[in-house]
């Protein structure tokens, strides 16, 4: 009889990179559950913890000589990872928004949308030209980057679950405005990378028409018509009994995944899709229990996928990217958070019917975080950027998230009590 050949090798493989990649991951998931279950009686946001332990992760890599994922050569890794957490970040945050679609109510985020997100992109751009050295295309698409205020991160000081007795308008401003303005800073991002890739001014009339107008309009009309079917069907499914309770609070995942798709299918803004969704599936029936089920179960996603983007952005951290930025990149990341935001905000709520203390915590609260990833991600997957002006733009938009994790994590929770 023929004998078998060995199909294994029997002996030890100590330092096996997917056992260890399981081991660190297993430990980052407990230290997620315990940061999740201790969340609002600590004086920091488990972002903090998130972004500790990728970097605790990329000194163990260096330690064992194990190549880190690269930004670069692994672009579109990061930028999908990054898109799936913000998709399930926004519609969750859209399920719980109590107000009425009004120009009363609204004012203040179409500001924050209108003056502010594009004010920020305009000065981030200048001071890319002429403090950093680079080329227009690339000083756009870094200002454009940076501009988003993130839904992941600012759930801390956002809108409440649907359900809540109370919808403070700092509140409110903040979670619309870093919900909507992932979307609405698209048509930047392809600003900057046509002024990159194609120079001139041909495309601009195109550009206007397809990536501005096509692209908002298309995308709030199939979410608003989207996001009002699927709650038509959740709850009829759910009433007929066809839809396991157990698993109902996890609907709102093939919601996000079908809409978004398809709204990226027909050349339109998925993330403003997804808003859009998620605001009309909880007026199918506003006080549905069921709006409550569907949010807890995306926020949980939402959790996870805050934990994967942040490990991942801590454990490619390494000395040449912290350099890559240089001194003027460096400055940028105060310029903007302590400087840029809070003056265009305070400005432009000169006269709001907020308080003075209001006014300050909206002004304050630009978080940064996985939108900016995921548009440094997508500029440099098109490769019309030069090898200097990636290391440039993306290790500058990193710094800027860690550091926005910082400082915000560490003064949400004790600005909220004072707030409240």
């Amino acid at each position: 009889m023929p004998t078998l050949p060995l199909a294994t090798d029997t002996g030890f493989n100590f330092a096996d990179e997917f056992a260890l990649g399981l081991l660190g991951f297993g430990l980052a998931l407990f230290a997620a559950i315990g940061a999740l279950s201790h969340e609002r009686e600590r004086a920091f946001s488990a972002s903090i913890i998130y972004l500790g332990l990728g970097i605790v992760t990329a000194l163990a890599l260096a330690l064992l000589e194990i190549d880190p994922i690269d930004p670069f050569k692994d672009a579109t890794l990061v930028e999908h990872l990054s898109e799936l957490a913000l998709i399930v970040a926004i519609f969750t945050t859209a399920l719980g928004i109590e107000r009425k679609l009004s120009w009363h109510g609204w004012r203040p985020v179409v500001g924050l949308l209108a003056v502010v997100m594009p004010l920020s992109i305009a000065a981030v751009a200048a001071f890319g030209v002429h403090a950093m050295g680079l080329s227009l295309g690339a000083a756009i698409i870094l200002g454009a980057a940076l501009a988003p205020t993130d839904p992941v991160l600012a759930g801390d000081v956002g809108v409440e679950p649907p359900g809540e007795d109370s919808e403070p308008e700092p509140n409110f401003n903040l979670g619309t405005e870093a919900s909507l303005n992932d979307g609405l800073a698209s048509p930047f991002v392809l600003l900057g990378i046509f002024v990159a890739g194609e120079g001139g001014t041909d495309w601009i009339a195109e550009w206007a028409l397809a990536d501005v107008l096509y692209g908002a309009l298309i995308a709030t009309g199939l979410g608003l018509l989207g996001g009002r079917l699927m709650g038509a069907l959740a709850i009829r499914l759910r009433d007929a009994q066809l839809l396991d309770q157990r698993l109902d609070i996890y609907f709102a995942i093939p919601t996000v995944l079908v809409l978004f798709g398809l709204t990226e299918v027909v050349g339109a803004y998925g993330f403003v899709a997804v808003f859009w969704a998620g605001f009309a599936f909880r007026r199918y029936e506003f006080d549905h229990e069921y709006n409550r089920h569907v949010h807890d179960g995306a926020e949980v996603v939402e959790k996870f996928g805050e934990l994967l983007v942040i490990l991942l952005l801590g454990s490619m951290v390494t000395l040449a990217g912290l350099e890559a930025p240089g001194v003027a990149g460096w400055l940028l990341v105060p310029l903007l958070l302590l400087v840029l935001r809070p003056g265009l905000v305070l400005g432009l709520f000169a006269r709001s019917r907020m308080s003075g203390r209001e006014r300050t915590f909206v002004a304050w609260f630009g978080v940064r975080g996985v939108a900016a990833l995921y548009y440094g991600a997508l500029a440099i997957g098109t490769g019309v950027l030069s090898a200097s002006e990636e290391k440039t733009v993306f290790w500058t938009i990193a710094v800027c998230v860690m550091v926005s994790l910082v400082v915000h994590g560490v003064t949400a929770a004790s600005l909220t009590r004072r707030l409240t």
